[in-house]
């Protein structure tokens, strides 16, 4: 497997007309983004922890976080994995002492301890090949058509020469 691709969490986003939930997450040094359709209590959990939110009681999410953390785990890493058949798969990788164990994962439950305990969130390289798209957004259009419209407009003589401030 190929070095895994660092990404960050953007967070969650409805689709419409369908209103499925999807967690969103971006290539940290990049432009391609790997949407993944989730269940609503799951995003609803990532979404809760991602601003800031603690409930009253603990979520599911929060009780997994406790006990691995009560058990004297740490939660290192998680990597979404793959595409197979329409399922997206994930590992949750928990540093145990000096051992590493992989703990395969839907990527909501994963992404959702995650957040909660500030593990980073990866996917492999080849997943992204696969799966990755890019996404601009009006703002990103906007600034594009300005530019172009500027390029147009613009004439070599309008740049002064040796003048310096």
């Amino acid at each position: 497997m190929t070095d895994p691709v660092p990404m960050d969490l953007v967070g969650i986003r409805i689709e419409l007309p369908t209103n499925t939930p999807i967690l969103l997450l971006r290539e940290h040094d990049g432009d391609r983004y790997l949407p993944i359709w989730i269940n609503t209590p799951e995003a609803t959990a990532i979404a809760l922890a991602h601003d800031g939110i603690r409930p009253e009681r603990p979520l599911t999410h929060d009780l997994v976080t406790s006990l691995i953390e009560e058990l004297g785990a740490q939660v290192s890493e998680v990597v979404v994995t793959e595409l197979r058949g329409g399922t997206f798969y994930a590992d949750l990788r928990l540093k145990v002492g000096d051992d590493i164990h992989s703990i395969s994962s839907r990527p909501s439950d994963a992404v959702a301890i995650a957040v909660r305990t500030d593990a980073p969130v990866f996917a492999s390289r080849d997943l992204l090949d696969e799966a990755g798209v890019h996404i601009r957004d009006e703002e990103d259009e906007d600034e594009i058509a300005k530019f172009r419209e500027f390029l147009d407009r613009i004439e070599p003589e309008d740049f002064e020469h040796g003048s310096q401030q």
